[in-house]
């Protein structure tokens, strides 16, 4: 069974004859399947791509772990989409969030998993992705 909640869904087409368009699944579980009548396509015109957002309580302890390595003011704006580079990490304070995040979850990030983490959604992704594994 699954079960989505303000969970978004845009379609980027490839080809410029067509329109992005999004479709909001706000409170919708148990979707076996979704259609969209009004949308033709050539096969291989477009390419979708789908991400299941972590916890907003796992974004926001990914946040406090951000601030606190990089030494941030706590009135400074961090969120998911927040970049580290874009934040003033360096490699060296990327490896700190990195251990830091591990110490506060509990989990072991892989070295080729940790150089794809580039902002605190995509950590916070992760985690989520490692806690589910951990669980099972």
């Amino acid at each position: 069974m699954a079960s989505l909640t303000g969970v978004s869904l845009k379609l980027t087409p490839l080809s410029s004859s067509f329109k992005p368009t999004q479709v909001p699944f706000l409170g919708v579980s148990n979707v076996n399947s979704v259609s969209f009548p009004s949308l033709t396509m050539r096969p291989g015109s477009f390419r979708i791509r789908i991400s299941c957002a972590a916890k907003p309580e796992t974004v926001d302890k990914v946040c406090k772990i951000v601030r606190k390595q990089l030494a941030l003011p706590a009135d400074s704006s961090v969120t998911g989409e927040s970049q580290f580079a874009a934040l003033g990490a360096d490699s060296l304070d990327t490896v700190e969030i990195v251990m830091g995040l591990e110490e506060e979850f509990g989990i072991t990030l892989e070295e080729e998993s940790a150089q794809s983490i580039s902002t605190v959604q995509d950590a916070a992704d992760l985690i989520e992705k490692l806690l589910e594994k951990k669980g099972a």
